[in-house]
């Protein structure tokens, strides 16, 4: 039996923070010389990264690997306190394309530490945002990955505070927090959840669907946390055969019945429609709309000035204003899948 139908989760992939970080290293090919160099993966999918290799952008591990002047963009994941001052002192142009909810994060773990909290911090050893983030202030945090983790602080000089990587599953974090919580009563935590919005709304709409389903694909790559907590999802709900891939070409030939498909926050609408085309179900595809996004965040302020410079350099060149090189309505209206589908 082939394909019955298709129930495709939405919201699904790119969310505001990742079509902010793609616009701004696109921006930064645009006015700068090749080789343009990005601090990690600018967001974990290997489609994106693929495309902006191919534009000439060198993505590096160590800040250290980068030639003196030459421009750099610190990923969107994050970055430690003293890698963004390496590559200050690089003496190139140094723009930050990190999410605003990474931010809020690190803005939280300051003040914690900054009034003599221990923080407990669930996230992923290694990956990039945790790491970013505890190293804002290593003395006072600790890394919760289990139950474990909580129990071995007991003991330890209070008050408390929890804090979280914002692309964790809601299923992990929750239960992390209440064995918190029942471990340290006078636990603190911020006013407004520290998992990012676009991960829980996307969450939240595999989950209604995940159930119904035989199949459930998630387009994305395997070191998106995101991602990988999608599949997490999946499982919980019951399916009983969940599937990540970053593209089309993973996908098994001998698929039937009913299946969900979703894509994490750093995935392209276009490998979705890749994988929708080749599903081809009998009975079309039912959309399940969870929420509405409609969330906006606008380019790092570096590239902003860049772009205000470079405006007005052109209005001496030519003698008279012209169009400013950056126009906030525009860019909101043109995305990251714009970008990535232009042959630049």
């Amino acid at each position: 039996m082939p394909v019955q139908k298709v129930l495709l989760a939405s919201p699904r992939g790119f969310c505001a923070g990742v079509e902010k970080a793609i616009k701004a290293l696109d921006w930064m090919t645009r006015v700068f010389a090749p080789p343009v160099y990005c601090y990690h993966e600018i967001v974990h999918n290997q489609f994106v990264v693929s495309h902006f290799e191919g534009l000439g952008v060198v993505f590096v591990d160590d800040v250290a690997e980068v030639p003196a002047g030459f421009p750099i963009m610190l990923s969107a994941h994050g970055s430690p306190p003293e890698v963004i001052a390496a590559a200050q002192r690089g003496g190139g142009t140094v723009i930050d394309a990190v999410c605003p909810l990474v931010t809020k994060v690190h803005h939280e773990l300051k003040v914690r530490a900054r009034k003599g909290y221990t923080v407990l911090y669930v996230g992923h050893e290694g990956h990039e945002e945790a790491v970013g983030t505890m190293a804002v202030a290593p003395e006072s945090v600790h890394l919760i990955q289990s139950t474990s983790d909580i129990d071995a602080l007991v003991g330890a000089s209070g008050p408390f505070a929890l804090l979280s990587q914002t692309t964790l599953s809601m299923d992990e974090w929750s239960g992390l927090r209440e064995h918190a919580e029942e471990v340290f009563p006078e636990l603190w935590m911020p006013a407004r959840s520290d998992l990012c919005f676009a991960t829980t709304n996307r969450q939240g709409a595999l989950r209604a669907i995940a159930h119904r389903a035989d199949v459930v694909i998630v387009i994305g790559s395997a070191n998106s946390s995101n991602t990988v907590a999608l599949t997490k999802v999946a499982k919980n709900a019951g399916c009983p055969l969940v599937l990540r891939v970053n593209g089309v070409e993973e996908l098994p030939s001998n698929l039937e019945g009913v299946v969900a498909v979703t894509a994490g926050a750093s995935a392209p609408e276009s490998l979705v429609a890749e994988v929708l085309a080749f599903l081809n179900p009998s009975e079309g595809v039912e959309e399940y709309r969870d929420v509405v996004e409609d969330e906006y965040f606008p380019p790092p302020p570096e590239l902003r000035e860049v772009l205000r410079v470079l405006g007005s350099v052109l209005d001496v060149a030519l003698g008279a204003p012209v169009a400013s090189s950056f126009d906030s309505i525009g860019d909101r209206e043109f995305t990251a899948a714009e970008v990535l589908s232009s042959s630049n």
